[in-house]
């Protein structure tokens, strides 16, 4: 072979790009990367798990001026202070006043926010647009605004100290936020459906309960999420309106191991960590539905 044909052969040998590195699976960090989102994420669930942590571990010192010295529980934890409160006090009471108003409040604040939503979405009438404006309205006013008035209508009623009275207070205020929460939601679900359901001989009505509420499940478990844990532990209108031990719910009973001159924290602390078993399982029950109906909605309103 001449040496004028091995020239061109190695120039364009010597030309060629070199064969790339093993190239990265798409989705698929580099180490560094991988460390650092671990290691934020660490951080944050610390950040956020520490309260709660913090809440249970002095709610096994047995003093209520424990919390001032935390080494010292280790060497004497117990549970006297949750049998202090189950035994000693109002808890089952309190317990069961939270229940009705809070399951109450979560099931009539759901019903109307669906209907409302529903309607809203699927059906034009003179004023819908100012009704959801109206709706979004009223979360603008804070707590302390609305407690005089809504004290003074409901002591014309005959209201106060009653859980009718608080239910009403409670769904005034959830049911504005999980309407415009439900009609984005509603405004995903194909209108084709409704169609669907009018061709098969379904009232309006029957094609929103048959049709439209199975499909809607993720977006009610958020409403009802949001409106039992807003309310199973609300504080600013439950002790204005709750008058008698007898109606006090678990925040406003929590609020009597508070006196002018002593905090008795490690019986506070126990019946915190009880409060919040019961949102815990809520939690635990509609989990799986979230985050479908808390992003569903987010690109229609």
């Amino acid at each position: 072979m001449s040496t004028t044909t091995e020239r061109p052969r190695a120039a364009a040998a010597a030309s060629a790009p070199a064969a790339p590195g093993k190239l990265r699976p798409r989705g698929q960090n580099s180490p560094l990367a991988s460390a650092l989102s671990h290691g934020a994420l660490i951080t944050a669930s610390l950040i956020a798990l520490f309260p709660v942590l913090w809440i249970l571990y002095v709610s096994l010192g047995p003093d209520k001026t424990d919390y001032l010295h935390p080494g010292d529980i280790l060497d004497k934890m117990t549970l006297s202070n949750y049998t202090t409160v189950l035994n000693d006090t109002d808890f089952f009471t309190w317990f069961v006043n939270s229940l009705i108003v809070a399951g109450v409040t979560t099931v009539v604040g759901v019903m109307f926010a669906a209907t409302t939503g529903y309607a809203v979405s699927r059906m034009r009438f003179p004023g819908h647009r100012p009704l959801m404006w109206s709706l979004l309205v009223t979360q603008m006013f804070p707590i302390a605004v609305l407690i005089v008035p809504m004290y003074t209508i409901m002591s014309t009623l005959g209201l106060l100290d009653t859980h009718l009275g608080l239910i009403l207070v409670y769904s005034t205020t959830t049911v504005p936020y999980c309407a415009w929460l439900l009609k984005g939601y509603f405004d995903t679900i194909p209108v084709e459906i409704d169609e669907a359901g009018r061709v098969d001989g379904l009232s309006p009505i029957g094609t929103f309960w048959r049709l439209i509420l199975p499909l809607a499940r993720p977006g009610l478990a958020v409403a009802a999420f949001y409106s039992f844990l807003t309310y199973w532990a609300e504080v600013p209108f439950a002790s204005t309106f709750m008058l008698s031990s007898d109606n006090y719910t678990l925040s406003v009973g929590l609020q009597t191991f508070v006196s002018e001159h002593d905090s008795q924290w490690n019986l506070m602390a126990a019946t915190a960590v009880m409060i919040a078993i019961p949102s815990a399982l809520f939690f635990y029950l509609v989990q799986r539905h979230l985050v479908t109906g808390l992003t569903a909605g987010a690109s229609k309103s």
